[in-house]
């Protein structure tokens, strides 16, 4: 049960961080940034079963064998970058001076990298929806 909740968390949490360059889809684009904009208040929950999920299996695979696997790996970057700005809280940022958050995804910058980080997300999601275990 757990390996399916990491793969949708790495689903649904790889379509909020793509959601910068699937809107940009002809005819779709607008119904996608809708359905992004309704998921985006549940995404902090989506980051914290992501890490929690990844986690465990990471420490389980590091243990007992047979090795890492990516998935896990996909679901902790996920669950980091989805909770993000709560997990800075602005403190190191202001000491700084900028922002401390992630860039929005995007078509341009650093939020295309998030966007493209998304889309690997969402493959390797299905995959493991695909994969038996």
């Amino acid at each position: 049960m757990l390996e399916l909740i990491l793969d949708l968390c790495n689903l649904v949490g790889g379509f909020l961080l793509a959601i910068g360059l699937l809107a940009l889809l002809p005819r779709a684009g607008d119904d996608l940034g809708r359905f992004a904009g309704r998921l985006a208040p549940f995404g902090w929950i989506v980051g914290i079963a992501a890490l929690v999920c990844g986690g465990y299996f990471l420490i389980v695979h590091l243990v007992s064998g047979p090795h890492v696997f990516h998935f896990e790996i996909v679901g902790l970057a996920v669950g980091v970058l989805l909770l993000w700005d709560r997990l800075r809280a602005g403190a190191v940022a202001r000491r700084l001076g900028g922002s401390g958050e992630l860039p929005a995804s995007g078509s341009r910058g650093a939020g295309l990298v998030l966007a493209i980080f998304g889309i690997i997300a969402m493959i390797v999601g299905l995959q493991g929806l695909l994969t038996p275990d």
